[in-house]
């Protein structure tokens, strides 16, 4: 199966569309470049001007994928680049950025299943547009469990003066995500933040962790912040992932948590309820955001 679609000035040629990206649901790669068409008009907003990191399957999910930061040498010269500096090398990475929708669905036809944005932007690598707090809990958590440790978290961050937002990763858990003013930099929006989650996780010791190793968490949900450092990544809003049933992350308003799961929207039905829904994490980006990251953690 191939086809061209016409995206924002372009001809997107897919090729091998009827190649089977999720086997045990029959999802095609035409399957999933139809899902990047139906959410661009709302993810596009959320990849503009940061640097990406890949997650491509050329022969689905089955085969195994792997992670891409460096730009392939065939991607066309009209996909935008920007080059990011590794901390302690000489070198630096050339990541793809993704600003328009024809950019989107040429990468997903190049397999891409899952996109992992920087929490920075390319004019300003170092300082963080957002911040996050990846809840991460052990098999066999009940979901009332996690979310109320969403709505824990969710609260130290209006306490700090952030504005929290939340949303499915289609894995296991939430992210709790607040817009920043990007006057701090990584290392002090990390410390910042590890504060407030060391805290939270020394205030309810019995159900929340921010220990790293998995041996160590028992059966407590994890705080995880490691993606605020420079050159992490977080799972973009509406990318699918590469689990069984193509789940998708998901922006939720605060009274969906309650009946929202992290595996609650993907494929099958994102689609859809951006139909009769607008992104809840509309303008996001563009937020007046925090000073988080101070002296004080709660600093405005």
């Amino acid at each position: 199966m191939t086809g061209v679609l016409e995206v924002a000035g372009r001809r997107i040629e897919v090729s091998r569309g009827d190649k089977a990206m999720y086997p045990a649901e029959g999802i095609t790669k035409a399957d999933v470049v139809e899902h990047y068409r139906a959410v661009a008009e709302v993810m596009v907003p959320h990849l503009r001007g940061k640097p990406l990191t890949l997650r491509r399957y050329p022969d689905g999910i089955d085969a195994g994928g792997f992670f891409q930061k460096e730009v392939s040498r065939h991607f066309p010269d009209w996909v935008p680049v920007t080059e990011v500096p590794q901390r302690g090398k000489q070198d630096s990475v050339h990541h793809v950025v993704v600003d328009d929708p024809a950019v989107l669905l040429y990468l997903a036809n190049q397999a891409c299943l899952e996109f992992h944005i920087g929490l920075s932007r390319v004019d300003d690598l170092e300082r963080p547009r957002l911040v996050v707090v990846d809840l991460d809990p052990p098999e066999g958590t009940g979901i009332p469990e996690v979310r109320r440790a969403v709505r824990t978290i969710a609260r130290r961050f209006r306490d700090a003066g952030l504005d929290p937002h939340v949303q499915t990763t289609g894995g296991k858990g939430f992210h709790v995500v607040a817009p920043l003013r990007a006057r701090r930099d990584f290392e002090q929006v990390r410390a910042a933040v590890r504060e407030l989650a060391e805290s939270a996780a020394e205030a309810e010791p019995d159900r929340l962790t921010t220990e790293q190793r998995k041996d160590k968490r028992g059966d407590r949900i994890f705080l995880d912040i490691n993606r605020n450092a420079y050159g992490q990544t977080m799972i973009a809003p509406y990318s699918l992932r590469a689990r069984p049933g193509a789940p998708a992350a998901t922006p939720i308003d605060p009274g969906e948590l309650s009946r929202v799961e992290p595996r609650s929207y993907g494929l099958a039905n994102l689609a859809r309820r951006l139909a009769r829904k607008a992104d809840p994490w509309a303008g996001i980006d563009e937020a007046q955001g925090s000073d988080f990251g101070g002296s004080d953690y709660g600093a405005r």
